[in-house]
Order: C-alpha cells, then structure tokens, then sequence
C-alpha cells in the first residue's frame, strides 16, 4: 500500500485494496459544456448564486456539506482556465485572493484549499474548501473526501456563513444574493411554556428555582405591620420629648379621633381617674412641648 495511506489525514483504515487500473482509452468522453449550448452554468439564473458580479460569479452546493464553506468560483463567460483574455485572467488572481480572504473570515476556519481539476465540466469554476479550525485529521490532500464523510453542519450556521462571505464580497463590488436565517423569534407565552414543562414548579425565572409570588393579602398586611410600627416608634419618640401626659393624650389622639374633638378616653384596662385641673402643672416646663399660658397659676413651693 502506499505511505499515504499510513498519514493521520487518511480518512481509511483497516484492509484496503488498490481497484485494478484500467486500459486507456483512445479518445476522451467530452466533458460537460463542451457544447455551450448545453452547459448548465450559462443557463444558470443569477438568482441560484449566492454573488454576482458583471465577469464572475460565486455559487455554493444545494445543501449543507460537512465543512463550514464549500464555494465555487465561475466566470460568467463560458471559458476555460487556458481561454481567459489576459485581463480575465488578472482578475482571476484578485477574486481568488478576495473569496479566500472571505471564507477565512468566517468563525471556526483555519485555513481555504482552493482546487481546480475541470475534469468534468468546460465551464471555468475553482473550489474553494474551509478546513475548520483545530481540525488536523483535515489537513491536506483529503479535505475533499471528509466533506463527504463528516455530518452536515447545521443548515442556519451553513445559511449564515454564505451570507456573511457575499456581504464580504459586495464590499467590492457586484451585488449579495444569498439572504442569513431568518430568526426564530419565541413569544414570552412559549417561553413560560417551556419553562413550564422543564420543572411545572418553577417560575418564569431560571428553570429548577422554586419562587413563590407573594399573596395580595399576605403583602397588604405586612405594610399595614410596617405602618403600625412606624406609627408606634413615632409616639415613643414624641413621649420622650413631651413626658407622660403628652404621650398619652397623642396615642389616644392618633387611634380615636374622637379624642381630638376634646373627648378624654381612658386606657383599656384602668380605671378612670378625674380629669387634673391643670395637666401642665405636673409636666416640668422644660419637658412642655406646648408651654401653659400666662394665665395659669405658677407653682407654690
């Protein structure tokens, strides 16, 4: 067996056996578009390429391949590769730089193997393959054959790499054709939905957290505790400035508004006792908040 068949980018292991090779024949099949008339690349629409320009043309395959890029380059003349006019064949050199340039810009590509066999078709077209980034196994001279072996990419990721290379190529001219994936936008209902399903207990955060919404009720009295708490630390505080009977005769004031009208209520829970004749006369007149007038009896020692 030869020695390429022992290098890590062979694609083949196991029993191999060399086909037996056949006798020349003595004069060659013509090849597809020999007639201009029958070749399919002059019939082509400019629709079914994904760039066009007034002298060149670039297409991909129908599907997904299993590199990131499979492109082919074509002149929109029916030439070969020895028939180009010596200004065709300048702008060859600088489209073949520029689609390289392109593919290579797309995320996940190390390097662009550009081929030309034209074994089977008149029409000038070059390959154009990206060999994905870290991919040694790839490298070399079977790239072509593990496009054929590996799983199709993802055909939105194949969609969207095409658009991105004829964006690039429309920077210098000619017109983008091939269109990126349209987004599958999902509505906030089907998320919930999902998220639903993921864990019927979660909520509409991250699946698999529990939080529970709290209760119109439970929240209502929660403020109505603050309020009284508040209310409460805010007579405390005025006891502190006004002494004893001025606390009492605020609380009672805040709770029953009967009692700012000049009604006197007891306290739960204590006997009456007579009204004093003079409150600011048992309050130290530098504890009143509101001093006596001077109409009151001073004090007698």
């Amino acid at each position: 067996m030869p020695s390429f068949t022992y290098w890590p980018t062979f694609p083949f292991e196991g029993d191999l056996r060399v086909k037996r090779l056949l006798d020349p024949v003595p004069i060659e099949p013509p090849r597809h578009g020999d007639n201009p008339a029958e070749c399919r690349a002059c019939g082509a629409p400019d629709e079914a390429y994904i760039w066009v320009s007034d002298r060149w043309r670039v297409r991909s395959l129908d599907r997904p391949t299993g590199l990131p890029a499979v492109l082919i380059l074509e002149s929109r003349s029916h030439l070969d590769l020895g028939d180009l006019p010596n200004m065709l064949a300048a702008e060859l050199g600088v489209m073949t730089v520029r689609l390289e340039r392109a593919i290579r810009s797309l995320d996940g590509v190390a390097r662009v193997h550009v081929n030309r066999w034209g074994d089977g078709a008149a029409h000038l077209h070059l390959w154009f393959l990206a060999r994905p980034y870290g991919r040694l196994q790839l490298q070399g001279t079977f790239l072509a054959l593990w496009d054929d072996i590996l799983p199709p990419i993802p055909e939105d990721q194949w969609r969207e790499n095409l658009a991105l290379v004829a964006a690039w190529l429309a920077e210098f001219g000619g017109r983008p054709l091939a269109e990126p994936p349209r987004i599958n936008w999902t509505a906030p209902a089907q998320f919930r939905e999902e998220a639903r399903t993921a864990d019927p207990d979660a909520a509409l955060g991250d699946a698999g957290i529990h939080v529970d919404p709290p209760e119109p009720a439970a929240a209502d009295a929660g403020a109505a505790v603050d309020a009284r708490a508040s209310s409460d630390a805010t007579a405390a505080a005025n006891a502190d400035a006004t002494g004893n009977a001025g606390m009492a005769g605020n609380a009672l004031t805040a709770e029953h508004p009967s009692a700012a009208a000049g009604e006197t209520l007891p306290k739960p829970g204590t006997p009456t006792a007579p009204a004093a004749a003079d409150d600011t006369a048992a309050v130290p007149p530098s504890l009143t908040k509101n001093p006596a007038p001077e109409t009151a009896q001073p004090d007698t020692p």
